[in-house]
């Protein structure tokens, strides 16, 4: 039985000591997973592209991190196995093992102008045929194949969290979509086709990560619209993206909550899913309704 203690906030979300891993953590999602971990006592390891992007949100953030994490920044390419395997390698250098992988890194891909009911056999040829199979792979690629190869890199690390205490497995949570749930396209074939691979990948790595010797447990964050700069193009001087509070996000854009998704929202998820030890398997939507608008 629980202590009044343990049930508590603190106690329940604390990660101090924990080694987490996020990739795509420089802007957007990335960083309010990262930013959640690190706030709650998690050392964060945050794997990006772009070395500019990291650094710069660790100086927006960094230095004001409270219970004691910290951001670490370190240069990976998740479509580049030998970029994967560098970033594992700098990562094992300091640390015995890793408690939260976050699979965050993501691109959106080829987008259309078809208007689903509304254009004809022909007209809706013309539109998606000048789509090229390259685009396709190059979003399949990132949004699945990365976050594939980029766990199973970790494994040893993942696997050898289960030595902190009795009972505890590590987490692997997988940055999806609703966009992977919903049955409208959206404008972005290739991009929800991923999205869904990557919450059947999120099953199958669940279940294959359960086995005695590895216990690890795998979930995913089926995120709606938040402000990224996959939605909104750019980030702040903070690394933040923003999206006008004006917009009519219950009527034009079908989400019930009447808002973007906030920081706060994206944290408590994964705080979640990293922590709950019973949680293994599931796609959780974070969405403000909108899939019961578009189901």
């Amino acid at each position: 039985m629980a202590s009044n203690q343990e049930l508590t906030a603190s106690a329940l979300f604390d990660f101090r000591g924990a080694v987490a891993v996020v990739t795509g953590g420089g802007t957007g999602i990335g960083l309010m997973c990262a930013q959640a971990l690190a706030n709650n006592g998690a050392k964060v390891y945050i794997a990006g592209r772009r070395l500019s992007a990291l650094d710069a949100a660790v100086k927006a953030h960094g230095s004001t991190l409270q219970n004691g994490g910290a951001l670490v920044p370190v240069q990976a390419d998740i479509t580049d196995k030998a970029s994967i395997a560098e970033l594992v390698k700098q990562v094992s250098a300091r640390e015995k093992q890793v408690d939260v992988l976050v699979n965050n890194a993501g691109i959106d891909g080829p987008t259309n102008n078809v208007e689903a009911g509304n254009e004809g056999a022909q007209q809706l040829h013309d539109e998606l045929w000048q789509i090229e199979p390259k685009e396709w792979l190059d979003v399949y690629n990132t949004n699945v194949v990365g976050h594939f190869f980029t766990t199973v890199a970790f494994l040893p690390l993942l696997s050898a969290a289960t030595a902190r205490k009795p009972g505890y497995s590590a987490a692997v949570v997988n940055i999806s979509s609703i966009s992977g749930i919903t049955r409208t396209t959206q404008h972005h074939f290739a991009y929800n086709v991923s999205k869904s691979a990557a919450i059947q990948l999120t099953t199958m790595l669940a279940q294959e990560l359960s086995r005695p010797g590895v216990k690890v447990r795998v979930n995913s964050i089926a995120p709606g619209l938040f402000p990224t700069e996959m939605t909104t193009d750019e980030s702040d001087e903070h690394q933040k993206s923003h999206m006008p509070a004006g917009d009519d996000f219950r009527e034009n854009k079908g989400v019930p909550a009447g808002r973007a998704g906030r920081d706060q929202d994206m944290a408590q998820a994964v705080l979640m899913l990293a922590a709950n030890q019973y949680a293994n398997g599931q796609t959780v939507a974070i969405d403000g309704g909108y899939l019961l608008r578009h189901p």
